[in-house]
């Protein structure tokens, strides 16, 4: 397995170029090593390989050998640790957009929801663990609880386990790094893909490369979109984005790249169904009932600006700065089961469903910086490759609510915790369906002042060493510190603490053959009481527990994890396959008391277990068959709990199973079909990092997203070099499914139903 990036890269090229129709290109993509740095030709290799895949070949791209993240320095089939990587090819091909479309679609991979619908959708959950603040854009934390879309995206790569020597704080069961699309001065090309489809969709993408000098160039990639929800007519999304990249390259050894990106998302939400506890199930076919005043909108706006310098052969310096703001703002309505009170005047006790109201929004401003020094040097008798680097990061997050009215007189009388109330039903006295159920409560939104205002300003220092110890035997080891002071002003309190967080990472690889090895590696991760920026005070979701005393007091929760796989690469090294089996224990947990929503909590009490196996390919069976695929069987399972009764459950928004497949068969150099597969088994409703809700009494849990399977297909009919023309059919079975279910089932986000689009893809 050693030194066979550059063999790969060469071998990858000549595939590619196999399919390809055009001479030219052939020739302006050799690779001639002979006198360069093995650096320098990788560097080569790689810019070759992004032209042919842009460019005129007719065969799509699975699989990646190297990580985006240039800390990485080993191939990732030598990385001692499971990483899934999805290519621009994959994701295109797949007919999704949203990166949490994206990722919900993996092995391992689930979504959550929010109080209120806070991290709307955008709640990761990897390996069992809380991952929404454990997002990066080319290595850098990606904060705030926004829409994240794929028009400006190279590629994702996945990372399973705790990760903190390179994402810090957090990372608990694994974190997600977009690789952003970058100017190049080796070529000059340009990409226009428009589609139409049902459920009034139509997405425009430009994707444009120019050579402004020899050393410089400048590249743009633009969106527009629109669409209803498939099967949910009057659930839009709208998306307009824009990344605009400069690359300037005064000397061979420098180059600086600055990019700005920018993304409005403007949405008609859905909080989708909810649990019938009687029926043991969603409510199925239910009517599209958001209210017309209902909004949720995303704005991004970053600035990135990147500085490498070859300082010798053997020392590079690489620093990464960006500063952003994102703001997030949503008014949305839920709908839950209920009967009518005894004193309602049309209908006393019977049966509905009744309307309710969720809001928030957040704005961050934050600033991170990132500074790696690059050494490659023979140390006590090996070959070391040393990585050393400080982070700095500021963010501040304002988080408010807003004030609604209603304009319309209520329906009907309701009870619940606060007693009786006016309610909005969508059944009237004998059960039927009312008149404009969009229209119903009238709401009048008026924008309210910030009621918890976060900050959070962190120190970094790492390094790492990857080095061969013996011909067989590769070490990986990485060693961090991140001292943070935090601060947290909410309505009633203010909540002030700092602390440092030490985590490490030592791997061990070794090669048992020329195609594949075992490996083996320890990790850990740290999480801080109310490391989440969007709860203030509320101890659920990775709010605040406790009094500010009590905060400032808390250890932060302590996450370890042993993991043993195998890689190789198959097929003339074309196929990557990997399995490794894992287990991540999380303790000193912070628990939140019973359903409360208030600081109510308990410090360091829990204690959870995940365990399991996941296996994966990627890449090319044979020169026609292209595969993607990942399973993940894990057992989760509470060890330790303020309350007894939590000892023992499963955790919430946790799926024994999943598994994920894409396939690709190119017959001939005109036709390509194929489609993916998803499958992610039963899970249940609760807080994250505790125990699922559970009825003792009934002995089962409480809420229950049931099972479910997705199926995709694909077609491509390549007219000419530059003409392509796709078919994507979503959702081809036509499945009714839930992704994800508030913790008291109030809510359950839907799946995407049937949808069909035709896509034109022109280069120039």
């Amino acid at each position: 397995m050693k030194n066979k990036s550059l063999s790969m890269g060469a071998s990858t090229i000549a595939a590619a170029l196999a399919f390809g129709h055009s001479a030219a290109f052939a020739q302006d993509t050799d690779v001639d090593c002979k006198d360069l740095t093995a650096a320098e030709c990788a560097k080569q290799s790689d810019e070759a390989i992004e032209l042919i895949r842009i460019h005129g070949v007719q065969q799509s791209i699975y699989r990646y050998s190297k990580s985006g993240d240039p800390r990485r320095v080993a191939d990732l089939v030598d990385t001692p640790q499971t990483i899934s990587v999805l290519t621009q090819d994959q994701i295109q091909e797949s007919g999704k957009t949203d990166l949490k479309d994206i990722l919900s679609a993996q092995a391992g991979v689930t979504l959550g929801t929010g109080e209120n619908g806070n991290a709307f959708g955008d709640r990761y959950i990897i390996r069992g663990h809380e991952a929404r603040s454990d997002v990066f854009v080319d290595g850098l934390r990606d904060p705030g609880m926004t829409t994240r879309e794929s028009f400006a995206t190279e590629r994702v790569e996945i990372t399973k386990g705790p990760s903190s020597t390179f994402a810090g704080r957090g990372s608990s069961g694994g974190a997600v790094n977009s690789i952003t699309k970058k100017a190049s001065t080796s070529y000059n090309f340009g990409r226009v893909d428009a589609a139409i489809g049902t459920d009034e969709h139509t997405r425009f993408t430009l994707d444009l490369n120019k050579t402004l000098t020899e050393n410089s160039a400048v590249r743009l990639n633009a969106l527009t979109s629109s669409e209803d929800k498939p099967g949910r007519e009057g659930i839009e999304r709208d998306r307009n984005g824009l990344q605009l990249s400069y690359v300037n390259q005064p000397t061979d050894r420098l180059s600086f790249t600055g990019d700005i990106y920018y993304l409005d998302a403007e949405d008609k939400p859905d909080l989708g169904s909810y649990f019938d506890r009687d029926a043991g199930y969603p409510l199925e076919d239910i009517p599209v009932y958001a209210q017309d005043e209902d909004f949720m909108n995303s704005e991004v706006t970053t600035f990135t600006l990147r500085t490498e310098y070859e300082i010798s052969d053997n020392v590079r310096f690489y620093n990464a700065t960006r500063v952003g703001k994102t703001e997030n703002e949503y008014v949305t309505t839920g709908m839950r089961g209920t009967n009518r009170d005894a004193t309602d005047p049309d209908a006393p006790g019977a049966y509905t469903l009744s309307l309710s109201n969720h809001q928030g929004w957040q704005d961050v401003d934050y600033v991170t910086t990132q500074f790696n020094l690059f050494w490659d040097t023979q140390f006590a008798g090996f070959e070391h490759k040393f990585v050393f680097g400080f982070e700095y990061t500021d963010e501040s997050v304002d988080n408010g609510v807003f004030s609604v009215e209603y304009g319309i007189e209520s329906n009907c009388l309701t009870g619940g915790r606060r007693g009786v109330s006016e309610s909005y039903c969508l059944l009237d006295g004998d059960g039927n369906m009312v008149d404009n159920i969009n229209s119903l409560m009238g709401k009048q939104i008026t924008r309210g002042d910030a009621d918890a205002l976060y900050d959070i300003e962190t120190y970094s220092l790492y390094a790492m060493d990857t080095f061969e110890l013996t011909e067989a035997l590769d070490v990986f080891f990485g060693l961090r510190i991140d001292s943070y002071d935090y601060s947290n002003q909410t309505s009633s309190e203010l909540y002030e603490f700092s602390d440092e967080l030490y985590n490490g990472h030592a791997g061990l690889v070794y090669e048992v053959s020329e195609h594949g090895n075992i490996y083996a590696s320890y990790s850990t991760a740290t999480n801080i009481n109310g490391g989440e920026s969007d709860l203030g005070a509320n101890c659920g979701y990775g709010g605040l527990c406790g009094t500010p005393e009590q905060a400032a007091q808390a250890d932060p929760e302590q996450v370890e994890n042993i993991e043993l796989g195998t890689k190789w690469l198959l097929f003339d090294e074309k196929l990557s396959a990997n399995a490794a089996i894992f287990r991540i224990t999380k303790s000193d947990v912070h628990e939140s008391v019973g359903d409360a929503y208030s600081t109510l909590g308990t410090l360091n009490t829990g204690e959870n277990r995940v365990e399991g196996v996941e296996f994966g390919v990627s890449g090319d069976v044979t020169e026609k068959f292209s595969i993607q695929a990942s399973a993940a069987v894990m057992d989760s399972e509470v060890l330790d709990s303020y309350s007894d009764d939590n000892i023992g459950l499963a955790l919430s928004n946790f799926a024994d199973k999943s598994f994920y497949l894409q396939m690709r068969y190119q017959p001939n150099e005109k036709f390509a079909f194929g489609g993916d597969y998803s499958y992610q088994s039963e899970m249940y409703g609760g807080q994250p990092d505790t125990a699922a809700g559970y009825d003792a009494d009934a002995g089962e849990y409480s809420i229950r997203v049931p099972d479910y399977q997705v199926i995709n297909l694909f077609a491509n009919y390549y007219h000419s070099e530059s003409l392509t023309f796709r078919v994507n059919i979503g959702n081809a079975l036509d499945e009714e499914y839930w992704t994800a279910a508030y913790r008291s089932g109030a809510f359950m986000y839907i799946g995407d139903g049937r949808n069909i689009t035709g896509t034109v893809n022109y280069e120039f």
